[in-house]
Parts: C-alpha cells; sequence; structure tokens
C-alpha cells in the first residue's frame, strides 16, 4: 500500500464516537471513552497508532455511558456507571474518566461511591497496541506489525517495535498489577467517597520516549496546551453581534482553529502552522494549511507566518520522482509514520499538489497587505520566487499536473479524488491536465509578486510580472471559455481539449480575479442555479452532469470552505446579493451541525430535505472549513486592508449589527464597528485611511502611475 495514492475516503467512524485532539496527537472513542478493537478507533501520535484498544471493566462488567462532556479539544469527561452492587436494584457507582490528548494521553479515572457502605471491587483495564500506520488504519488495510513486543513492569506496560522503532509506556499511578494486556486493581471505594487512578500513555518515536504533555509530574493548568489556549484566546479578536448564528459559528471556528494548530517543539517562540484536520489530518498540507491560514487572517495573522516559513524550510530542492519533489515546489503533505531515512522532526514529506506553490505566494502577498511581520516577509520573499521559478518553468502557458509514479496522486488539484475532474458526460478526463482554478491562483500570484516589486521600487520588475500576468489571464479567457454553455471549463485534458464539466472550480476564478469581467455574470448566474446552489451551499459539480452524485466525495457535494472563496468571489465582482444568499446559506448549515461546520456534506436541495445531510466519513474539525465563517465575514464585510497604500477598503454587505475587537493590522489592534447603515474603525495606525466603497482590481492599482 502506498501512502499517497488515493484508495477512497477512510472508513466511517460512527456517530457515537468522540475525537479529542491537539497538535499532530488525536483520540477517537466510544462515547463511554473505551478505545475499541477492529475498528480505526484508538490513540494516535506522529501518524502512529500507539494504542488500539483501552476498555474499562468493573467486576469485568463493561461501563454504561451516561454522558460525555467536552470541555476543550483536546479533554473531554466521560460520566458513566457500573451495574447495581450486590443487593441494589440500581447503580450506586460513578465511573468520571477525565481524559487529556496531546503528545501521548493522560486519564484520570475516578470511581464515586454514592453508597452509605464501601465498596469492594476489581478494576480492569485491557490493552492493546498495533503500532499501526495511520494510512493502514486510514484505509482498513493494516498491516500486522510481527515484533510488536508487550511486557509488564512494577510501574505498567512497555510496548515496542524495534522493526518500525516505535512504542509505547502506558503507566499508573496507584501502580497495578500488570500483564500483558491488562491493568488490574483490586480496590476499596469508601462510602460516599472515591477511588482515582492516573494513566499516562507516553509515546515512543525512533527508540526516544517523551511524556505525554498532560504529565502528571505537574499541575493539568499548566501543561503546554492549556498555556497555548488561554493565550489564543486572550490575543484573538473579539466579535459581538446580535445575529446568533453568526456568533456560534465564529466561537466554534475559534475553538477549532485553536486546537488544530501545530507547534514545532525545536522551535521555541515560533509562530505554529495549521494541520488540516481531526482525525486523519492531523499534520501539515501545503493546499489546506495555505488556504486555511488565507481565511483565518482576520483571525490571526500568525497561523499564516508559521504556514509559510514551515513551508519555506520544507521547500523542495532537488528532483524525485518518488516524492514529486522538484526545486522551488511546495509540498502537498508532512507524515511521520515509520519510514527509513526520516527524523521525527522533519517528517516525510511528499510533493504532489499542482498548487501549493502558486498559494504560497498568494500568502505572503496577502500578509504584506495586512501589514504585519515586514522582515518575516522580506525573508520568505526568496522562496517565493524559487516557487515562481518552479511554476514558470513548468507553465507553457497554463499549469499542469501529471503525476511522476503510479505511487502518486492521480489528480493534483483540490478535486484530488480518482473521479474528481470530468467531462459533461461523466467522462474522466486523463492528465496530463490543468485545472481552471489553478490558473486562477497562478495568475493571482503573478500580481502579487508585481506588487512586491512595486514596492521596492522596481518598476521593470514589476512590468515583468503585470505583463505575465496579462498575457495568461487572456490566454485562460481564450482556451477555456465554453461560449455555447455560457460559462468556464473545469481544464483542459492531456490533448487540450476542454473539460465541459460545470463545477465550482471558475467560482475560484472569480476569487483570483483571472475572469473577464464581461463574463462574470453568467458565471455567477450558473453558479446561483437550482442545478449548483442548494440553498446551503454550492455544489463541487452541477447536479445537470453526468457524474453527478450528491452523496459523493467531490461530484455534488458542498464543501464549505470552496463555497467560501465562491462567496468571496461573486463579491469581488460585484454580485452582492448572490454573495450574500451562499454566506447565509452557509450559516444555516452551520447551526444544523451545532455550529461546526464538517469538511462537506451531502449535495442535496435544501427544498427537497429540510436539513442538510452529513457525508458520513467527513472530518471535523476540519481547518478550511473552520476558516470558512471567517472568510464568509471578510466577504460580508468586503474588507481588504493595503496597508503598503495606507487603505483599508471596507463597506458592508447582509451585516446590521457587528463589533470586532482587536483585529490585528500593521501591529496594531483595531476595532470595527458596524451598526445598521453606519460603520466605523478605530485603533488604526497613523496615515491609514477607511475608503467605505468596495476594493478596486489589484491591476488597477498597479496600473497606477506614482
Amino acid at each position: 500500500m502506498n501512502a499517497w495514492t488515493f484508495e477512497g475516503q477512510p472508513g466511517a467512524l460512527g456517530g457515537t464516537t468522540v475525537t479529542l485532539v491537539e497538535g499532530g496527537s488525536f483520540c477517537v472513542s466510544n462515547c463511554n471513552g473505551d478505545i475499541t478493537p477492529g475498528g480505526a478507533q484508538g490513540m494516535y501520535h506522529a501518524d502512529t497508532r500507539l494504542v488500539s484498544r483501552l476498555e474499562l471493566k468493573v467486576e469485568e462488567a463493561p461501563i454504561e455511558s451516561l454522558r460525555t462532556i467536552n470541555a476543550e479539544p483536546y479533554h473531554a469527561t466521560f460520566l458513566g456507571r457500573t451495574g447495581p452492587r450486590p443487593g441494589q436494584a440500581e447503580s450506586t457507582m460513578l465511573v468520571i474518566r477525565d481524559r487529556y490528548v496531546g503528545g501521548g494521553l493522560r486519564e484520570d479515572l475516578t470511581l464515586r461511591n454514592m453508597s452509605d457502605e464501601a465498596s469492594g471491587c476489581t478494576v480492569s483495564l485491557h490493552v492493546g497496541s498495533d503500532l499501526a500506520d495511520l494510512f493502514e488504519v486510514k484505509t482498513g488495510r493494516i498491516m500486522h506489525v510481527a515484533d510488536v513486543e508487550m511486557t509488564s513492569d512494577i510501574s505498567g506496560l512497555l510496548v515496542v517495535s524495534a522493526g518500525r522503532g516505535r512504542g509505547v509506556r502506558i503507566m499508573t499511578n496507584p501502580m497495578p498489577a500488570a500483564a500483558p494486556g491488562l491493568l488490574h486493581f483490586k480496590v476499596i471505594v469508601p462510602a460516599r467517597g472515591d477511588w482515582t487512578v492516573t494513566i499516562q500513555v507516553n509515546p515512543i518515536v525512533d527508540g526516544e520516549e517523551t511524556p505525554a504533555w498532560f504529565s502528571t509530574h505537574h499541575p493539568l493548568e499548566h501543561a503546554e496546551p492549556v498555556r497555548r489556549r488561554a493565550d489564543w484566546e486572550r490575543l484573538t479578536p473579539v466579535v459581538t453581534t446580535s445575529n446568533r448564528s453568526v456568533a456560534q459559528v465564529l466561537h466554534q471556528s475559534r475553538e477549532d482553529l485553536g486546537s488544530l494548530r501545530l507547534f514545532e517543539p525545536d522551535k521555541p517562540g515560533e509562530p505554529p502552522s495549521i494541520a488540516a484536520g481531526a482525525p486523519w489530518f492531523m499534520t501539515l498540507f501545503g493546499r489546506d494549511s495555505l488556504l486555511t491560514s488565507w481565511m483565518a487572517l482576520p483571525m490571526d495573522q500568525s497561523l499564516a507566518l508559521g504556514t509559510l516559513r514551515r513551508l519555506a524550510r520544507l521547500q523542495g530542492r532537488q528532483e524525485d520522482p518518488l516524492s514529486e519533489e522538484e526545486p522551488g515546489k511546495i509540498m502537498h503533505e508532512l507524515r511521520f509514520g515509520a519510514k527509513d531515512g526520516v527524523t521525527p522532526q522533519e517528517g516525510h514529506a511528499y510533493f504532489g499538489s499542482v498548487d501549493s506553490s502558486a498559494l504560497f505566494v498568494m500568502v505572503l502577498g496577502e500578509l504584506r497587505r495586512w501589514g504585519l511581520y515586514d522582515e518575516a516577509v522580506e525573508e520568505l520573499l526568496p522562496h517565493a520566487d524559487a516557487a515562481l521559478d518552479w511554476i514558470t518553468r513548468s507553465a507553457d502557458p497554463f499549469l499542469y499536473y501529471r503525476r511522476k509514479t503510479d505511487h502518486g496522486l492521480l489528480n493534483q488539484g483540490w478535486k484530488d479524488s480518482f473521479d474528481g475532474v470530468n467531462f459533461a458526460d461523466g467522462t474522466l478526463a486523463r492528465p496530463p491536465i490543468a485545472l481552471a482554478e489553478v490558473q486562477g491562483y497562478v495568475y493571482a500570484a503573478f500580481i502579487a509578486r508585481a506588487h512586491f516589486a512595486r514596492e521596492a521600487g522596481d518598476p521593470v520588475l514589476q512590468e515583468q510580472w503585470t505583463e505575465r500576468a496579462m498575457r495568461l489571464r487572456d490566454a485562460f479567457n481564450e482556451r477555456f471559455w465554453l461560449e455555447d454553455r455560457g460559462y468556464y471549463a473545469m481544464g483542459l485534458d492531456r490533448a487540450g481539449r476542454p473539460i465541459d464539466g460545470l463545477g465550482s472550480n471558475m467560482g475560484h476564478c472569480l476569487w483570483t480575479g483571472i475572469i473577464d469581467s464581461g463574463r462574470a455574470a453568467s458565471v455567477a448566474e450558473h453558479l446561483m442555479s437550482p442545478a449548483m446552489f442548494t440553498g446551503y451551499g454550492i455544489r463541487t459539480l452541477a447536479s445537470s452532469m453526468g457524474a453527478y452524485n450528491p452523496m459523493s466525495y467531490h461530484n455534488g457535494s458542498v464543501w464549505p470552505h470552496d463555497s467560501a472563496l465562491v462567496t468571496a468571489g461573486l463579491m469581488r465582482y460585484g454580485f452582492e446579493e448572490e454573495a450574500r444568499r451562499v454566506a447565509f446559506g452557509m450559516l444555516d448549515a452551520a447551526k444544523a451541525f451545532s455550529w461546526r461546520l464538517p469538511e462537506l456534506f451531502c449535495g442535496f436541495d435544501r427544498e427537497e430535505f429540510p436539513q442538510p445531510v452529513p457525508f458520513p466519513t467527513s472530518c471535523a474539525p476540519q481547518a478550511w472549513a473552520s476558516a470558512a465563517p471567517i472568510q464568509l465575514m471578510r466577504s460580508l464585510l468586503r474588507l481588504d486592508p493595503c496597508v503598503p497604500q495606507n487603505k483599508v477598503w471596507m463597506a458592508p454587505v447582509g451585516l446590521t449589527s457587528m463589533k470586532i475587537s482587536g483585529l490585528q493590522l500593521a501591529g496594531t489592534r483595531v476595532t470595527i464597528d458596524v451598526d445598521g447603515g453606519e460603520t466605523s474603525v478605530t485603533g488604526l495606525p497613523e496615515g491609514v485611511t477607511v475608503l467605505d466603497e468596495p476594493r478596486p482590481p489589484l491591476t488597477a492599482v498597479l496600473a497606477q502611475i506614482h
């Protein structure tokens, strides 16, 4: 099995599972806290399932679940009860499992005796560890690790695999009676009293054991994830609004994005990057992390800086067909599974993404527009130039993709399932393929580089990049436009034929500005047609297409990040009412999903079913879905800062009451207050003015004579 080959979607975890996440660690269990073997449940760290079984029994009977309380993304309290004690008709024993995940696991297990008589009982923890690679679990093709050894000592259990260099130590306090696969306690729970045991699970990676972040050696409130969460809540902007849906979904977005941040232990003080999502993508991605950090800019710009810096360190340097690495190319995905020659710090990078390199340049340009981290942006500019070199070497004039070997992803845009790119009749497009949205990203990257040159006082370089952008835009509008259909092709196939499937791809092209303004109305009309707009969001593929399936991954489902970028594109071209309809449709969907937008949901029409239909294997929390509501609010505010020009454009649409306090801009924290038809901005840096109008095209700014 190859990790990078698309093998279909992972098996569903089930509706009663609980997922806890922190950094690169996560845990999936039943609602009573048990991790049961035979499926995808487990405690994972460094892309390895360290614990595949953790079942609690009292008197050899399982615990009945009462309630699960998710206090924080990394913490849950599982409340349950045992069976009735001898001579009792009802249970008098409450079971409390306080679980904390991060760099391993800690669980404080308490039995509380609600009876006026002391209870003697046996407590057993049945433990298993298959040390399976995450990709194996995800695809249901687990390879048995032959050399896994489990031994017991006075502190608990030790599991190691010399071949994989992975393992886990499971310790308890008080000490158990331990045997391979079993931790056993004989206890007396006092009348109206408690008995407590603490379990700590420490990962072993490359032979080195590290303590779980919620260690038993210091108070829980001193744990690093707790401190980071407190800082996140303190430093992110505060949004006050009379719209309960907006308030709730933005609160959930802040919670989820905070839980998906990735910190590098060997780089203290470095801004975090962002993982793609739980449970299967708790690692750095190129496309996902860049788009997430772009959409999250109004909440926290440090995510963009941390993501850019980490991707820059991993930027391609050599030719490697197996990983698809090329000089200057930005990677697709970073993994930490057991592989020869891979260190825990560097991981294993796969570069099979056609769009990450352009998105890298776009995000760097956008960070510059927010006026933050000027020195860091300048330091990253050579990496942007290297990414642009890779693009210009590969594009003529369009940027195509085709995997280097059969080990790679067949499709390398964001719709990366094997059947995600198809013609109107349902026929699959065959690589090499030039995707419409990718040309838009490249166009926006060229424009961003021209702005860097303009601000550096280099008119020659500015003109070069501007001309490249205009040539690409002209060629795109000539080759991708389908005159008889009134919309843009999804892409060009290996023969240069337009892939005439009607999909959401062209909505991204509105976002980046590559679409000819005279054709934008037709594009907007198609995007908002009943074939594309469900009432909740934009389908990935129109219902009139041959491959349409509302229950598929990429051929008719609704992805919140996709709809958020389409909303931004509609607003960019002046389709205010259309943008407002999509934005508030997504907010209605968020309400139906308990305020947390999933990775995707099924593309059934709102008039057919009054609630959005979940997609069974959708990730949640998922980074760009979590960032989508922030992007939607930015679109409705029509907020576009450009600190190098000392301007902020803002002209709200569809918002009547909203106050944002503490938004970072050019090293200051500003307050935005929308009250009816009046909008005010206070705390702006000296010299920066607010323009109550939509931002003009970036190309118009480049054309200005200074």
